[in-house]
């Protein structure tokens, strides 16, 4: 699965990594629908340190289209309202 952070590049991930990526997908759901601005930010940061240590980088010269584009962790929980919702980026 390619996946990329915007902002940071795109990433090679293992679709055995799918699951946990999803379980922090869904506390980030919960974070921001309950308006938990902090809980929302280290899940976020949670996120995109799994895909970066877990995921290989791809070589930016490559253009790959990416099966999941994760937001920068500076995206504001007002930002995130409109985007991690129902079933959030990775839906189950």
């Amino acid at each position: 699965m390619i996946i990329r952070i915007m902002g940071e590049g795109q990433f090679s991930v293992s679709s055995s990594l799918i699951g946990k990526l999803n379980e922090i997908d869904n506390r980030i759901v919960e974070k921001v629908c309950s308006g938990d601005k902090e809980g929302y930010a280290q899940e976020l940061a949670r996120l995109i340190a799994m895909v970066k240590s877990e995921g290989e980088i791809m070589q930016s010269r490559e253009i790959i289209s990416s099966d999941l584009i994760i937001p920068p962790p500076d995206m504001t929980l007002e930002e995130a309202q409109r985007i991690f919702k129902d079933d959030g980026l990775i839906a189950d």
